[in-house]
């Protein structure tokens, strides 16, 4: 039973968020692109729920890191931080599959 705990509706267990250092990423994010708290709150959330999945890595053969998601967000057309977010994971989304659920929805932007 031990080896099945963070299984949920039968997928992979969750693991570490290993290269995806919150702290990090949130100041590199915040730094490029200035975005207003609950924006930036949402987009770390987001990222190291996908970092903790392991899909990225299982796809696409690289780890995710800070580096990663900054490029990834950097490659967007234009865009405030979620909306960059989103560009990527569709982009993920038509590469792969199953990247929707890391979208964003929405955020509080009075903050």
């Amino acid at each position: 039973m031990a080896r099945d705990a963070g299984r949920r509706n039968g997928e992979a267990p969750r693991r570490p968020t290993g290269d995806v250092n919150r702290a990090r990423l949130e100041a590199t994010l915040r730094e490029a692109f200035d975005p207003a708290p609950g924006e930036l709150r949402v987009v770390v959330r987001q990222a190291t729920d996908l970092a903790d999945a392991g899909r990225y890595e299982a796809d696409s053969g690289r780890p995710l890191t800070v580096d990663v998601v900054l490029e990834g967000l950097r490659d967007a057309p234009e865009g405030g931080l979620a909306e960059r977010w989103n560009w990527w994971i569709g982009s993920l989304e038509f590469a792969y599959g199953d990247y929707a659920g890391f979208g964003v929805r929405g955020y509080r932007s009075d903050e």
